[in-house]
């Protein structure tokens, strides 16, 4: 697994039956390197991939809250262990 300098897992809850809306919309942001459907405390799993932080906080801040049915996000940062 190759990180890049930003690294990040959101975990997002959406108004109910906005799940697909949701998850088709945060398909189109080209940082959103995986996404899935959960089941559980969360709805949604993205992983995203950044140049920097500041460029992450952009993406999660004003794209992916933005997006019509997103209620919460958690974003965990995520960085390699080195050897």
């Amino acid at each position: 697994m190759q990180f890049n300098a930003a690294t990040a897992i959101v975990l997002i809850v959406t108004e109910p039956g906005k799940e697909n809306h949701v998850l088709n919309s945060l398909r189109q942001v080209k940082e959103v390197t995986e996404s899935l459907l959960l089941f559980g405390e969360y709805d949604i799993f993205v992983k995203l991939e950044c140049p920097d932080f500041g460029y992450l906080s952009n993406i999660v801040v004003n794209e992916i809250r933005n997006v019509d049915g997103v209620e919460t996000t958690k974003t965990l940062t995520a960085a390699p262990i080195l050897d």
